[in-house]
């Protein structure tokens, strides 16, 4: 059952309905409270198999990461919620930080997902798991711009690429998850010098979202830009005249490979730290680790699975040839500390 996401000033109201509304339902029913940022026809098929194995009912609410965390935090200790599902590193961290999120200990988890893709682990466990990935890749036009000056994310600065450089917000998650990669490999001052230089290579001033930085190397506007994997994906799979237009005039490189990998960013889950239902919470967590549920998961968003061993069949995927790649590995949540210092660099160098 999906429930609509509310105006902030019924916040308050809306929580202790609900609260009453759930709490009257646990005397009756095996219930789990979803709050998810995800929503993926794809999804519904995983929820539904949850429902039919384990007898545990989901009432969802769905929104984006920021309106989630809104109203995590205006219901406070009154707050249904069991489950939070968040689409950025960044924004679980910045969740997590906010404490939002309870640890919770699973074998199971630790056996599926790799410890790169989860928060630390503390002495009561881990706060939150990522349950899919998807890589930020380079987007070129190979009539302006050489694949071999855009094999790295450090040559994205290279004054070869100046008046070529398209982005999204320097701000927006999926670049502070990257930039807060490259400046933990970097260092702080060549990181810093980095960050100044993909400034100086700026086409424009950074906007749109991804999609728009592709659609802008097709139309010349730009020679290269940063993109989520998934954004491509849809390009590639689209049966549409213009969409295909696009992936004709583009090509995707996947940098780093000589190196450390390519940066990939997650989509994860943590239960909520007012959880009412926190058995029937670790139970949907570790649903999400297994392979008929990660299929789903990856699949819907054109992603790649975060469990171990378990390969997901995409042919948007194949098409870009992102279905084999050498990913870093460096701790997401190491990564996560460097955000505030980050955004500080961004300011002084004037990336908007």
């Amino acid at each position: 059952m999906r429930t609509p996401l509310f105006a902030p000033a019924t916040l308050a109201s809306l929580a202790l309905v609900t609260l009453t509304v759930v709490g009257q339902a646990h005397a009756q029913d095996k219930v789990l409270n979803l709050y998810s940022a995800r929503h993926y026809p794809t999804d519904e098929v995983m929820y539904d198999t949850f429902t039919r194995t384990t007898g545990i009912k989901i009432n969802r609410v769905d929104a984006d990461d920021a309106g989630i965390v809104a109203r995590l935090k205006a219901e406070g200790a009154a707050s249904p919620a069991d489950v939070v599902l968040l689409v950025d590193a960044a924004r679980m961290a910045s969740a997590d930080a906010q404490g939002l999120f309870q640890p919770i200990q699973s074998a199971k988890l630790n056996a599926a997902i790799p410890s790169h893709l989860r928060a630390a682990a503390g002495p009561s466990g881990v706060t939150w798991t990522g349950f899919s990935t998807r890589a930020r890749v380079i987007v070129f036009d190979p009539l302006r711009v050489k694949i071999e000056d855009v094999a790295t994310y450090e040559q994205l600065a290279d004054p070869k690429l100046k008046g070529l450089l398209c982005t999204r917000s320097g701000s927006h998650p999926y670049n502070m998850s990257l930039f807060a990669t490259v400046v933990e490999r970097l260092g702080d001052e060549k990181g810093e010098a980095w960050l100044k230089g993909m400034v100086a290579n700026m086409a424009r001033a950074p906007k749109g979202g991804d999609t728009d930085q592709i659609k802008a190397v097709a139309s010349g506007e730009c020679g290269v830009a940063l993109t989520n994997t998934y954004y491509a994906a849809r390009l590639f799979k689209s049966t549409k005249a213009e969409d295909k237009a696009v992936v004709d005039k583009v090509r995707i490189v996947f940098p780093n490979q000589g190196t450390q990998g390519t940066h990939v960013n997650i989509a994860g889950a943590a239960v909520a730290k007012y959880a009412k239902n926190r058995d029937h919470a670790v139970a949907f967590m570790e649903y999400l680790a297994s392979p008929f549920a990660q299929d789903y998961f990856a699949n819907g968003n054109n992603e790649y699975p975060a469990a171990i061993g378990v390969q997901v069949d995409n042919a948007a995927l194949k098409a870009m040839g992102g279905h084999h790649f050498k990913a870093d590995t460096i701790p997401l949540a190491v990564v996560a500390k460097n955000l505030t210092k980050v955004q500080q660099m961004l300011d002084r160098v004037g990336y908007k």
